[in-house]
């Protein structure tokens, strides 16, 4: 009598709705973990930025979650679970200093790829690259770009620039933008650059949820890389007045304290309105075209 050996086919991990809430408290707890580290670490602008990229997030996610396939491997989840491993690993035993700010910067698209892995596996991570992309563009872009370029000397021209033009006797040696009374140095921290990555992903969330003609996706970037350097150039000059009249208490508010911010609000608000103005002036030339074919 011979034995017949049945072979049993892989069979992929689909993901029931009791699943699906589990990955939904996974990545509110990544979520949570990721902005309480942000917020004791001081980076307030940083609190705030994570919370609007990651409410338009959740507004692509909430939009497509019936159309999405929630159907996963072994593999894929393996990789997943190790993925999440490691972002709470690092968030319990990293301390402060540069190493944890290159991490909270990392952690959200790591904890991205790992939540979208667990749903969906490697074939499902499409479904993904709207989301993935503004998790992208929420920290990289400014760990990536500050480590390649210092824009300080350029931002200390532009800023001496508008000294100048506003009639201040101004000099400029490097990165020091010399006033009669008083001197003030940009710093890279200073230059700029995050305030350009900032708007640059606003840009790529505004591309994203509210999408306009092809031909002026271009114009879009280049008008946040373009505010973000102009007003920080603008908050330089406040910065280098102030400090040479000696007024410590003013120059620490727009340096560090709320005036920083109100500086990052106003890069904001412009940005939108130009957008806004792009939507309205496609709208309408959408309407005139459906007229014309009538």
């Amino acid at each position: 009598m011979t034995s017949k050996c049945k072979t049993i086919p892989f069979t992929k991990v689909k993901s029931p709705k009791n699943t699906q809430l589990w990955l939904l408290g996974i990545g509110a707890g990544l979520i949570a973990i990721n902005l309480t580290l942000t917020w004791k670490s001081g980076d307030v602008a940083q609190v705030g930025m994570s919370v609007l990229f990651l409410l338009a997030v959740a507004s692509l996610l909430g939009d497509k979650r019936h159309s999405l396939d929630f159907e996963s491997g072994i593999f894929p989840s393996v990789l997943g679970g190790l993925l999440i491993g490691v972002v709470l690993w690092q968030s319990a035993t990293l301390g402060h200093g540069d190493l944890l700010e290159i991490f909270l910067r990392v952690s959200p698209l790591i904890s991205g790829l790992a939540v979208g892995l667990l749903a969906s596996g490697f074939k499902g991570l499409k479904q993904y690259w709207q989301e993935l992309t503004i998790l992208f563009f929420l920290g990289i872009p400014k760990l990536v770009l500050s480590s390649l370029f210092d824009i300080s000397p350029l931002t200390a021209k532009f800023s001496a620039f508008l000294l100048w033009y506003s009639g201040f006797e101004v000099s400029l040696q490097g990165v020091f933008i010399n006033l009669p009374t008083g001197s003030v140095k940009v710093y890279s921290a200073c230059s700029g650059i995050e305030s350009i990555c900032y708007l640059l992903g606003i840009a790529v969330i505004c591309l994203l949820v509210f999408p306009i003609h092809r031909k002026q996706r271009t114009l879009v970037l280049v008008m946040a890389i373009a505010l973000g350097f102009i007003i920080n150039g603008i908050r330089v000059s406040l910065l280098a007045v102030i400090s040479a009249q000696k007024n410590l208490q003013a120059f620490n508010y727009w340096h560090e304290g709320d005036g920083s911010l109100i500086f990052g609000m106003i890069q904001v608000i412009v940005f939108t309105l130009f957008y806004v103005f792009l939507l309205r002036q496609q709208e309408k030339n959408n309407q005139d075209s459906t007229e014309l074919k009538k």
